[in-house]
């Protein structure tokens, strides 16, 4: 076998890295303003379209949302659904939820919608006919590839769930099949941390033994 082609050894100190990257992983809401070189991005990007994906049908489409027009529209969207998601709690809990950062769409350079196609014939369909979810599924392991990578690289990235996704999909005009599974801020960091900003802000602690001792059959 050659050089080439010889598969890796990843030593001790490869692999206590690797720990230390996933632990320092974070969904990021505070960003500087400073640009992010585009060529930093698309090597990103690439480095996603190595997540595994059923039938290795690859559906993960990324939009990169550049144009203020089309930013405000996304923002206003966030906007209203936390709005709505703030009504939906009462007392202590509805103070802290107001207090809490959940976007940084003002200060991130970088916006990225990361879409399912949902019509993709690449991959014949193979795994899909009787999980169909996986294929999104497989898209959500292209946003964790490009979360990691991102953070070896010294970016943030922060995840916007509290979206209408079909408003979100209108705005950003994007074909009737894809769906989105993913709007993210991409940025450099104005703090780090390795814990996530939820549990530092008293939102929700590390439940830790509790989900990861697996049940035995």
């Amino acid at each position: 076998m050659s050089d080439a082609n010889r598969p890796p050894r990843f030593d001790a100190a490869f692999r206590e890295r690797f720990a230390e990257l996933v632990r320092w992983r974070r969904d990021v809401r505070r960003f500087r303003t400073d640009p992010v070189p585009a060529e930093l991005i698309k090597r990103l990007l690439a480095l996603a379209a190595y997540a595994p994906s059923v039938g290795f049908s690859q559906p993960w489409r990324f939009v990169l949302v550049e144009t203020a027009e089309r930013r405000v529209a996304i923002s206003a969207n966030f906007e209203r659904a936390n709005r709505a998601a703030l009504d939906g709690y009462d007392g202590e809990r509805r103070a802290a939820y107001a207090q809490l950062k959940l976007a940084g769409l003002a200060q991130a350079p970088v916006h990225l919608a990361v879409c399912a196609d949902e019509a993709t014939d690449v991959g014949h369909g193979l795994g899909r006919h009787t999980m169909p979810e996986t294929l999104r599924y497989s898209v959500v392991t292209a946003v964790q590839t490009l979360w990691l990578a991102a953070r070896a690289e010294g970016l943030g990235v922060g995840w916007i769930s509290i979206l209408d996704p079909q408003a979100a999909c209108r705005a950003l005009e994007l074909p009737a099949d894809w769906s989105l599974i993913a709007y993210l801020c991409i940025g450099w960091p104005e703090e780090e941390h390795d814990d996530p900003e939820l549990e530092r802000h008293g939102w929700q602690e590390r439940l830790c033994d509790r989900t990861t001792e697996p049940l035995r059959r």
